[in-house]
């Protein structure tokens, strides 16, 4: 197997065993960056130097028979939000100096430099993340890799592209409303927005609680791992968790079969793509034959898109009102959340944060009889790339189509996409698996079942064995 199609569990297997050696997969995947990455842009920075100067310390390493860590030597991209010592962190922005300087890592980066994982270099995000699709007047349009006329989705939409291109097995990205999970679900991995809290974020996100960091993998068990070395507190950020008390990577593959979970197609009010629907209703019906006890029910609360829009909008314009020429460069979306955000008082924003946590609230009370609830990632396919909203979709703004994640950073939950099957046209569609707050064991564990489950064999459609409560 090639070096830039194998799983980080594969490679450092690989590692252990003298098959494989990190100098020889970094310099695999770095050749593939090079040879893709023009057509895609899912990087804004690529490193040769540095990043083959840290596989050959790790190979040293592994020659010694020491481990610096769960996946020391394996190569890792890193979303240009996250602060990262001697290179720049523009956020997709005109408005940021590269110049610097640039002299700490936030705490997901630390985590993984002493894990001894392998950068690689920096995945393109649009400015500042404030969409749900990746492209920026800095870096340009980051595209799919099923299809690159399509979105790769947003904003980590470098880091989703950069996995499912082989451009590296894992990455980091941030979601504070879809950003991980949305390119999960459009490029076809797996994508997890932890508990708020459970992976440290510093600087501190100008979004605030709705802004969560978390691992971007091609499988759950990757995933897992990653969350092993990034869940660890820092006290740069003081809503930081403290440490488990399990190893993700000892509970992702525990039994699921049993429980009871909730399957909502829509949210009692979204509208969803029939053949996306199609699909994730497949699916959900071979769990429910498989002994996951599904119900067909809604959680109840009402769309609380305008209370996400205003902690979003209030968020952009505090950032952006402290950057010198930003108006000058903005995107232009990006500049009309600015102006909304400007136009929003402290009581506009209080009364948000009530709404988040009635929300909150209505998904404690629901999880009380559901162990978990099911979704699709996304109401839509992948779309045209270089476009906020699908073409003549009639739709405002990116918030509009991103209905089934940005709910749960209102709420903190963790929530999961995993890929589940094919349009017709060949483009991914992801599963979301949201659990109570703290219960990021248990949607790994359910993802992870998925994930075997949709490996045995054809979609089917849905049975009439699901209730409707």
């Amino acid at each position: 197997m090639e070096p830039t199609e194998m799983t980080a569990v594969e490679l450092v297997t690989a590692y252990g065993a003298g098959e494989l050696s990190p100098v020889e997969a970094t310099t695999a995947v770095l050749d593939r960056i090079e040879a893709k990455d023009a057509e895609i842009n899912a990087f804004c920075l690529v490193d040769r130097e540095v990043a083959l100067e840290q596989a050959k310390q790790s190979e040293t390493r592994w020659r010694s028979g020491y481990a610096k860590g769960l996946l020391d030597g394996v190569p890792i991209s890193i979303k240009d939000v996250f602060l990262t010592e001697g290179w720049p962190t523009l956020r997709g922005s005109k408005a940021i100096d590269p110049a610097g300087p640039w002299t700490e890592d936030s705490p997901a980066v630390a985590r993984l430099r002493a894990d001894g994982m392998v950068f690689v270099g920096k995945t393109t995000t649009p400015e500042l993340a404030w969409k749900a699709v990746t492209d920026s007047p800095l870096c340009g349009i980051t595209r799919n890799p099923y299809d690159t006329s399509l979105t790769a989705g947003g904003s980590s939409g470098g880091a989703g592209a950069a996995v499912a291109a082989g451009m590296g097995p894992v990455a980091i990205g941030t979601d504070g409303g879809g950003s991980i999970r949305i390119p999960a679900s459009f490029c076809g991995i797996v994508g997890l927005k932890p508990t708020y809290g459970r992976v440290p974020m510093y600087p501190a996100s100008p979004f605030g609680p709705l802004a969560h960091a978390g691992p971007m993998t091609r499988t759950v068990e990757d995933a897992a791992l990653l969350m092993d070395i990034l869940a660890l507190p820092d006290h740069r950020d003081p809503t930081s968790l403290e440490p488990p008390h399990l190893t993700f990577r000892g509970e992702f593959n525990r039994e699921v079969t049993g429980i009871h979970v909730a399957y909502s197609r829509d949210l009692g009010h979204l509208t969803v793509d029939d053949e996306v629907g199609r699909i994730v209703d497949g699916v959900v019906a071979e769990l429910d034959r498989a002994g996951v006890h599904v119900t067909a029910t809604d959680p109840g609360f009402p769309n609380p898109v305008e209370a996400f829009e205003v902690l979003w909008s209030s968020g952009a314009a505090t950032l952006l009102g402290r950057m010198p020429g930003a108006r000058e460069t903005v995107d232009p979306g990006l500049g009309r959340m600015w102006d909304a955000g400007d136009r929003a008082s402290a009581v506009d924003y209080l009364e948000a944060r009530s709404v988040a946590a009635a929300v909150g609230i209505t998904m404690g009370n629901f999880h009380e009889e559901h162990n978990l609830l099911l979704t699709p990632t996304v109401a839509v396919a992948p779309f045209a790339a270089g476009h906020d909203v699908p073409p003549d979709s009639g739709l405002r703004n990116w918030p509009d189509w991103a209905g089934f994640s940005h709910p749960f950073n209102l709420t903190q939950q963790p929530a999961i996409s995993v890929p589940v099957g094919m349009t017709a046209a060949g483009l991914p569609v992801g599963l979301q698996i949201v659990g109570p707050r703290h219960s990021d064991d248990l949607v790994l564990a359910m993802a992870r079942y998925v994930e075997w489950l949709v490996g045995q064999g054809s979609r089917t459609q849905p049975s009439n064995g699901i209730s409707r409560s």
